[in-house]
C-alpha cells in the first residue's frame, strides 16, 4: 500500500476498487447519490456504524424534498453504494422511481434502537443487498 496525496483529507490509496481505502466518515457526508443515468437521488447526511460489529451499517440519504424542505431520509445498505472518486459522489444502480415506495423515515423521527433489527431486514430486503452482519 502506498500513501499518496489524498483526494480528500485522511485518505489512504488502495490497490483494490475505486477510491481510497481509508476515509473519515465526515469526508463522505454531503456527497450526492446518483444513479447510472446521472440522476441525483439525494445526499448522504450520515453514515451509521454498527459499533459492536465494527462495520458500516448503512448510509442515510436525504431526498425527495425541495431545497432541503420535505426531505425524506432513506437508510441505504452500504453495499448498494459505489464511491465515484472522480465525481465525488456515490453511485447506486437503481431507478429513481424505486424511492417512491422505499422504506424511509422523517428527520425528526429516526428509528429507535428497538426497531434496529427490523429496519435492517427491511432495507436489505428492499434493495436486494447482502446483509452485512451475516
Amino acid at each position: 500500500m502506498t500513501i499518496e496525496t489524498p483526494i480528500r483529507p485522511m485518505s489512504v490509496k488502495s490497490s483494490e476498487g475505486p477510491g481510497p481505502r481509508l476515509m473519515t466518515a465526515s469526508t463522505l457526508t454531503g456527497d450526492d447519490v446518483v444513479n447510472r443515468l446521472n440522476q441525483k437521488l439525494g445526499t448522504v447526511t450520515e453514515i451509521m456504524l454498527d459499533v459492536p460489529r465494527g462495520r458500516i451499517a448503512y448510509a442515510v440519504m436525504a431526498g425527495g424534498g425541495f431545497l432541503g424542505i420535505g426531505d425524506k431520509l432513506f437508510a441505504l445498505p452500504w453495499t448498494a453504494l459505489t464511491l465515484d472518486t472522480a465525481r465525488k459522489c456515490f453511485v447506486m444502480d437503481v431507478d429513481a422511481a424505486r424511492f417512491d415506495n422505499a422504506p424511509g423515515f422523517d428527520k425528526d423521527h429516526w428509528p429507535s434502537s428497538a426497531d434496529f433489527d427490523l429496519l435492517h431486514e427491511q432495507i436489505h430486503s428492499y434493495w436486494g443487498s447482502p446483509r452485512y452482519w451475516e
